[in-house]
């Protein structure tokens, strides 16, 4: 059912005046939704997915349960977005479980070690042929390490400064810290990584005009910044598994007042 059908559906004056206070939330968590994303999705997409949402929450909406509305709200129109991402998201599962594998073996490199991982460690590790380890970087690049899974499971900040009012301050403090971690991460990257995710991110070079900054080919260079992203992966675990366990009570809990 589209957006317009559905309106047509639930239309009430308490309906819209739902709709219209809450509507913000909409944009806030596409935009949000947004930093996180591959650049062929587009944010109108997810504008409308989460106005679907918003819609269905105003018609399911039950005070009685205790939620206050942009709790429920927040819920369902995060939800409503990552369903449409799922409609869009054709990299296969075997390409996020290679990805995956390959962060947890630097990061356990590394831990072992004190020091960056080495292409031949990490495939040592995984039992695989240097051919076919470039192969998981060059997908992994391909696909930047995009999991509807794993944005699923870690949790939308805006989503969670919405749906607790009664969240601790020091929560933004937590969020400061892990931008903080990210840049220290990227500082201590491998030289030719930091570089290539310079020229890549902020200069906004494309890969073939990378490779010839640094004289090797395209496909190289899309090892190399798989390679970093997935060691930034690695690096920044302990803040994803941190935040996990506390969005996943969150979620569950927006699901048992939905219901």
């Amino acid at each position: 059912m589209n957006g317009i059908a559905l309106y047509a559906q639930v239309q009430s004056p308490g309906t819209d005046a739902l709709v219209a206070q809450n509507a913000f939330l909409v944009k806030r968590i596409a935009y949000h939704l947004m930093s996180r994303l591959p650049p062929s999705v587009q944010v109108e997409d997810m504008i409308q997915a989460g106005m679907v949402g918003l819609l269905e929450a105003a018609r399911q909406y039950d005070a009685g349960q205790g939620a206050t509305f942009e709790t429920y709200a927040g819920i369902r129109i995060r939800g409503a977005m990552l369903d449409e991402l799922r409609r869009y998201d054709w990299t296969p599962r075997s390409v996020h479980r290679k990805a995956r594998e390959v962060a947890e073996a630097i990061r356990a490199i590394e831990a072992r070690t004190g020091r960056d991982a080495r292409d031949a460690e990490v495939a040592e590790q995984l039992g695989l042929s240097m051919d076919d380890y470039h192969d998981i970087l060059r997908d992994a690049q391909s696909c930047r390490v995009f999991s509807i899974e794993e944005l699923t499971e870690s949790g939308d900040g805006v989503l969670e400064e919405c749906a607790d009012p009664s969240a601790s301050p020091s929560e933004s403090l937590v969020r400061a810290g892990f931008a903080e971690a990210l840049a220290d991460a990227i500082a201590g990257l491998p030289e030719r990584e930091r570089l290539v995710v310079s020229l890549y991110y902020e200069q906004e070079l494309n890969l073939k005009e990378i490779g010839e900054v640094l004289g090797v080919s395209e496909s190289r260079v899309c090892q190399i910044q798989g390679q970093a992203m997935l060691r930034l992966r690695a690096r920044m675990q302990g803040w994803l598994d941190a935040e996990r366990m506390p969005v996943k009570r969150r979620e569950a809990r927006g699901r048992r007042l939905g219901a």
